[in-house]
Formats: C-alpha cells, structure tokens, sequence
C-alpha cells in the first residue's frame, strides 16, 4: 500500500485511506474530535500536517497499524520507518476506571456528608506536590484522585455563598490535575469533560486566577488533539484577563500569567510558527523577572527553571536540535523543583538525539528521564515512539538497551 502513495503529501495520503474506507470526511473529522473543515484543510494542503498525536487518532479511526503510513513527503518524522500505532496510543492505566466513575457519577441526592473546604484545598495542594514530586506520579496521583474528585463535587454540591465559590475554585484545580492525569490514557471524550468542568467550576467560581487556570487546562486539551488556533485564542484572551491586574498582584497571578505565555509559545512551535512561538517565550521570560527568583508555581510550576525548559522543548519541536542541545546544557537540573519536570527534559533532550539519528545520546537520556521519573517515560507518546525507533535501528548494542527499557515502560515488542 505504501508503494502507492509515494511522494504524496499526508493530507493526500489520509483522504486516500479515508476513501477507501468509505468513510466521508465528517465522519472521520467526527471521529477525531475535530471539524470536517479542519480535515478538509489537511487534505488540501492548506493547513499544516497533523502532530503525531492527532496521526495516531487518525491511523486509529482508519485501521492503520502503522503511523508511517499517514506521513507524507511533508512531514518529518525522524527518518522512522516504522511507527506502530501500539506503542503509544491510549497507554493503559489502572486507575483511569475510577477516575472515570469519579467524573461521571451523577451526584443527584444532595450528600449527607460534609467536606471540609480549608481541609479540600490542602489535599489539592498535597496532590498537586505528589505529582511533581514522586518518580510514579501517574500512579501515585491515580490512586487518591477519584476520591478527590468527589469530594470537590461534593463540597460545592452542599455550600452556599463564598464556601461554595472558594470549593469550585478548588474544583477547578482538582480538574486540571485530572487532566494530566488522563492524557494519553483515556479516551477522547473523558479529556473534554474534564476540561470543561474545569471551565466551568472556574466559572462558577468567578476569580481571574481560576479562569486562567482553566483556559490554560483547555488549551492544552484543545492543543492534544490539534486545534492549535483555539488554543492560542483562548490562551491569549486568559492573559489578557490577568494583564491589567499584574502590577498589584501576587507571585501566584504573575506566574499564571507566565505560564499563559510558555503554552502559547509551545503550541505557536508545534505549529511551526517560529516566530510566535519566540516571541511568545520571550514575554514569559519577561514575566518570570518579575516573581521571586526562587518561586514556582504550584502546578504549572512556571518559574526560571521551567522557563528554560520551554526553550529546549520549542526548539525540539521546531526540530531545531542543536538549539535544543544548546539550550539543555544551560540547564541545572537540580534547580528544577519537580522530579515530573526533571524527567521531563530527558525526554526532550533525546527527542533532539532522535532528529539527528544518535540513537546512542537518545537512548541515554531516554534512562536517564526513567531513573528521574518513570512516568514520565511511560505515558509520554514521544519516549515510546522513540524506544521503539531505538529498538528497531539502533543497532545490537542500542537495541538490548531499548528493549530492556521498553519492558520497563509496558510496550510489547
């Protein structure tokens, strides 16, 4: 099949395969979660090819085993001549069932039980630190996160007045932790319910920092699954919303602020706006000079440290891979307060290895990001892409390697 669509474009290749499923192009777009002229822009060459989250939605309501088959001659996907659609899509969680029930349940009797709101706040925050602090954080978090949710439920199900703002600002909070916890594990449809609750605890609550808060959980959401202009059009109004109040507020609103900036710029960058994507980036640099230079924020852990994270992540996205290198080696990472973060930037440092084919350096940084943080390795799409590349093409040597690390992490070779 592959013989057949040489030197064609991916949107050609999708509606290719989409016509020979017989589907019609809402039907597919339906299936993704985007608009029918969203697909139609991929297929006509008008909007930049889909990221390799969104191929792999689309190899999936396709029947494509194989992501490759869907990048054309205008995509860059590291040289791999293969990427199983197994090896990243939907990673499987033990937890997700329960937080599932968590969010759905309908709560329709008014609880008898009361939730202490100071007591609810504590244990987001203590959540919150869990999942930036313990090498398992999926795992760990996955475990008290359902009873969490209901109970933010529940404390703006029984007060009243300022009680009942202050529980869904918390709510709101406890939605974006939830967030992260699902991606990549869940499907579609459960990432949107828990951003648009998120959106609207954040409504209800009716303060600039939980509405940013929030827009920042949509964006991301909205940024997922490929519908880039919405999420800088939300992100944007957000900082707009905190601009006017910067100059009398906290660390908290400036580093909200902040971290408006680094996702915009992430998502300009995924894009392929370069341009934004810096100038994006140079204003959170802007921002981040006027916190504190010890302070980050609780859970978007917007600081110094994460700002210099970003630029090695914009690079890499923009395959810059030098830039990335360049970057990476300015980069303490001991003054990264979140293990999460640390774990991070192994990933993003070998994604740069893996642009230029050193599957050696990649792999490397590959175990490295395990040792900081397993989790951060295992539900990362791109780390399983890439441990798969590296078992594939990395030669004997690499190959053993990676294939020890793709046991640890759950892929099945």
């Amino acid at each position: 099949m592959l013989d057949d669509m040489s030197g064609l474009r991916t949107g050609e290749r999708i509606q290719i395969l989409r016509e020979r499923r017989g589907l019609t192009r809402p039907v597919l777009a339906g299936l993704v979660g985007m608009s029918p002229s969203w697909l139609k822009g991929i297929e006509r060459g008008t909007r930049l090819p889909p990221r390799l989250p969104m191929l792999v939605k689309l190899a999936e309501a396709l029947g494509i085993g194989d992501v490759v088959l869907l990048a054309g001659t205008d995509m860059d996907i590291g040289g791999s001549p293969s990427i199983p659609v197994r090896s990243f899509g939907h990673i499987p969680h033990d937890a997700l069932p329960a937080i599932r029930e968590a969010v759905r349940e309908p709560l329709l009797r008014t609880p008898d039980s009361q939730v202490d709101v100071p007591a609810l706040a504590a244990r987001t925050a203590d959540a919150w630190h869990l999942w930036h602090q313990s090498p398992n954080h999926r795992t760990d978090v996955g475990r008290i996160l359902p009873r969490l949710i209901t109970d933010g439920r529940t404390a703006v199900r029984v007060n009243e007045g300022e009680a009942r703002r202050r529980a869904n600002e918390i709510l709101a909070d406890i939605y974006a932790l939830t967030q992260h916890e699902v991606v990549w594990a869940s499907e579609t449809e459960l990432v949107w319910i828990v951003a648009d609750r998120a959106m609207a605890a954040a409504q209800d609550a009716d303060t600039p920092i939980a509405l940013a808060g929030a827009a920042w959980t949509m964006g991301m959401v909205q940024r997922t699954t490929g519908d880039t202009d919405a999420a800088l059009t939300l992100v944007n109004e957000a900082a707009e919303l905190l601009l006017p109040r910067l100059p009398e507020s906290g660390d908290e609103v400036r580093a909200m602020y902040g971290a408006l900036q680094l996702h915009a710029a992430t998502t300009s960058a995924r894009a392929g706006r370069e341009g934004d994507a810096w100038r994006y980036w140079d204003q959170a640099k802007d921002a981040v000079e006027k916190i504190a230079p010890n302070y980050h924020h609780p859970w978007t852990m917007f600081g110094n440290s994460n700002v210099q994270l970003h630029a090695v992540s914009i690079s890499a996205d923009l395959s810059k891979s030098n830039d990335a290198r360049i970057h990476a080696e300015h980069i303490d990472p001991d003054s990264i307060p979140s293990r999460e973060r640390r774990g991070r930037l192994g990933v993003e440092i070998a994604r740069s290895y893996h642009q230029r084919r050193d599957f050696a350096a990649m792999i490397h940084w590959l175990e490295y990001a395990f040792r900081t943080a397993n989790d951060s390795v295992q539900y990362s799409p791109s780390a399983r892409q890439m441990t798969v590349d590296a078992v594939d093409h990395g030669g004997a040597l690499i190959g053993h390697r990676a294939r020890s690390l793709a046991t640890s992490i759950g892929i099945t070779l």
